[in-house]
């Protein structure tokens, strides 16, 4: 583990610790010469709380920490350390065409595909970059990369099925990749019951292989299909498997919760890599309850002058 700091020119300020130190004990020695002035300083020292030789030192001790750590915040602490991470980038594509609201799975294809695309992130080990679109007639980055599993489960349950008609999966896979463009392992979770109309799937393979895209299908739906709007909407997965075969991903069945589970290790390839956590927002918070504690230690005459 080790550290560093986004603005190391303000650890100069650590300069102002000596400062106040030096403020302190001449601040208590005025108090002292004027107490002195007094026939019983003992008694005026308990009348009025002074208790230079303890009391005053926590003062300090207080103090010295407070601007400490308001030092390292605004100078940006972060530390590394080894984490667990998955050795790919992803983007969950999600499938929000009006083919995904058929029940042939419960509640329906729609709540099934967000349900299992929030398994897999809770699966994720930390320090794992995610992005989230969704794709019908077009498609729409819902989340940029992210390791904040929270922003990326929210951005799924927000999602909604699309008034568009259409499926163009080419689009869906465009987006993605551009969302990855950076990241050096790149690999697409994509739910859908394979229902495409839009865009070839032949060239789709193309521009994931010539990106060096890895493609995992998660086919939501079964073959004896679900009713829609327009009819009875049934699980391609031959497009699916095509998909996810051809850019050495693979393919899975939502139905099979625990396989898919079980499987989810396989995708992610969790590895040991270097992680930063930035300690700026947890030093400030530190500041707040030291200053708070303080007020209350001084206020309730447990130290202070």
């Amino acid at each position: 583990m080790f550290i560093s700091f986004t603005h190391p020119m303000n650890l100069w300020f650590f300069l102002a610790i000596p400062v106040l130190i030096f403020l302190h004990f001449y601040s208590l020695k005025n108090i002292r010469g004027k107490s002195l002035k007094f026939a019983n300083f003992d008694a005026i020292a308990r009348v009025k709380g002074i208790d230079i030789y303890s009391k005053n030192i926590f003062v300090l001790i207080f103090d010295i920490l407070i601007l400490g750590l308001l030092v390292l915040s605004v100078s940006g602490l972060v530390v590394y350390k080894e984490v667990s991470a998955s050795s790919f980038s992803f983007v969950i594509a999600i499938d929000n065409s009006e083919s995904m609201s058929a029940v042939d799975f419960a509640p329906d294809r729609f709540s099934a595909a967000k349900k299992t695309a929030v398994d897999f992130i809770s699966n994720l080990p930390f320090e794992s970059y995610v992005g989230v679109i969704s794709f019908s007639g077009d498609s729409k980055i819902e989340n940029s990369l992210t390791k904040d599993k929270q922003e990326l489960i929210s951005s799924i349950e927000n999602i909604e099925i699309s008034s568009m008609g259409g499926t163009d999966i080419y689009d869906a896979v465009l987006n993605s990749v551009n969302v990855l463009r950076k990241e050096n392992n790149k690999a697409i979770i994509l739910l859908s019951d394979g229902q495409i109309n839009t865009g070839n799937v032949r060239e789709t393979i193309n521009y994931a292989i010539d990106n060096e895209v890895m493609i995992h299908t998660i086919g939501v739906g079964t073959v004896e299909g679900g009713a829609v709007s327009y009819g009875l909407s049934k699980l391609d997965e031959n497009s699916l498997k095509s998909l996810s075969y051809s850019t050495g991903g693979q393919y899975f069945e939502a139905g099979d919760i625990n396989s898919l589970e079980n499987s989810f290790d396989s995708i992610i390839g969790v590895t040991e890599k270097v992680g930063s956590i930035n300690l700026s927002f947890y030093l400030i918070m530190g500041v707040i309850v030291l200053f708070l504690l303080k007020q209350f230690l001084v206020g309730t005459n447990r130290i202070g002058w």
